[in-house]
């Protein structure tokens, strides 16, 4: 939880609608629930509609004194604006409002802050802030020193805001070059991936979709599963053996979401690209939310800023046992889509079937009878591939499977 002192800090949520009313009422909800997943309260919320943002102010002078009344009445803490501010937009909205601002950037990477676990993640998450906080100086400073506390506040890129630019800067290039030291390490280990002949599946999905419980429940994992925004930020690879005992390599992504602040997708490339150097893309989608359509959007869209193009993608509606009609499922940019409930198992098995279908489109069919003397090969077959007929005959072992396009020279 985050407080101010000993209470627990109260927000008033707001937004400039520039397009229709009932979209920004759905980003604030989302807002909110950021807000509360970062350990502050919602005690307000209000939408100005606009044509377009104000630039100096975010909303309009008359908005802008029906808010500082609202502030006041409610004895809010702060205000948290559902678009990235500007510095000058930071500044008068202090001078306006007298309280802490904040905006939807800032509270995502406080909570990417309290979810970092590994040393990427935290260097990613650090790096994300400072930048964030580079060009933001003057607004920032004042406005978070006021509290002592809150969100902003925390995370490993924690610094006195009072630092100057030259400081920033020099931390920054620091972790640039610490970054780049795990990227290394985690390209390498990408390579090795490779060597094992063993297709890798990318989870990708809007945040709290059910990656993480998909996950745990296809392999046995252990990953965090919270019904919380960004429970899973460091990305986690599973095994898991198919029914008809191929292998395939399941990698847990950090979830995407609407208006996803571009230093964290620039900081945090380097994982969120474990979906582009994936063989196969599982894009779970949550059937019980109202908004999946527009969620769906979100992540085919930050997949395409991340160059992740021309993979097979398996849509998977989860979440079928909270979904409270019959919903109408359509995908036109998957290959493949499934129903399922990764909590009840429900429609697992048809997932499971999609995913060997698809590896055994990647392989190569082999028939043929192997002399005793080349088992060796029949080994490499079983390891890798698949033994779909084996016989043993006077001549040899006669072998019908597949195996991955690369070894085909090498058993055949």
């Amino acid at each position: 939880m985050i407080e101010t002192g000993k209470k627990q800090e109260k927000v008033i949520l707001v937004a400039a609608a520039t397009e229709e009313i009932e979209k920004a009422e759905r980003s604030l909800d989302e807002l909110g629930e950021l807000v509360k997943t970062a350990g502050a309260e919602v005690c307000g919320r209000m939408i100005q509609a606009r044509d377009m943002i104000h630039t100096g102010t975010y909303i309009g002078s008359g908005k802008l004194d029906e808010l500082k009344w609202l502030v006041w009445e409610k004895e809010a803490d702060g205000i948290v604006c559902d678009d990235e501010l500007s510095p000058v937009q930071l500044k008068n909205l202090e001078e306006a409002l007298d309280c802490k601002i904040m905006d939807r950037t800032l509270v995502i990477l406080d909570i990417f802050a309290a979810r970092a676990s590994t040393k990427e993640g935290k260097i990613q998450v650090e790096l994300a802030q400072l930048k964030y906080r580079q060009s933001r100086l003057t607004g920032l400073g004042k406005s978070l020193s006021r509290l002592g506390g809150g969100i902003g506040t925390r995370g490993p890129g924690e610094k006195k805001l009072e630092m100057d630019r030259r400081l920033i800067k020099n931390r920054i290039a620091q972790l640039n070059r610490e970054l780049a030291d795990v990227r290394r390490h985690r390209e390498i280990t990408r390579e090795k991936r490779s060597q094992n002949h063993i297709p890798v599946c990318a989870l990708v999905g809007y945040t709290n979709a059910g990656k993480s419980t998909l996950l745990n429940t296809l392999t046995g994992a252990s990953v965090l599963e919270e019904d919380q925004l960004f429970a899973t930020l460091d990305p986690t690879t599973r095994m898991l053996i198919l029914p008809g005992n191929q292998k395939i390599l399941l990698t847990d992504t950090v979830g995407f979401i609407s208006k996803l602040p571009h230093n964290l997708i620039e900081a945090f490339r380097s994982t969120l690209e474990e979906a582009k150097y994936a063989d196969m893309i599982l894009h779970v989608a949550d059937l019980s939310n109202p908004q999946m359509e527009e969620q769906m959007h979100v992540t085919y869209e930050t997949l395409r800023e991340l160059g992740v193009l021309n993979k097979t993608v398996i849509t998977v509606f989860n979440k079928c046992d909270k979904a409270s009609e019959e919903i109408l499922i359509r995908d036109f940019q998957a290959d493949a889509k499934v129903i399922v409930s990764a909590k009840t198992g429900e429609g697992l098995d048809r997932l499971q079937a999609l995913l060997e279908d698809w590896v055994r489109e990647q392989r190569m069919e082999i028939k043929r009878l192997y002399p005793y003397t080349e088992a060796g090969k029949i080994q490499l077959i079983r390891a890798y591939g698949e033994v779909c007929k084996e016989e043993y005959q006077e001549e040899g072992i006669y072998i019908e499977g597949f195996v991955p396009s690369e070894l085909y020279t090498k058993v055949n």
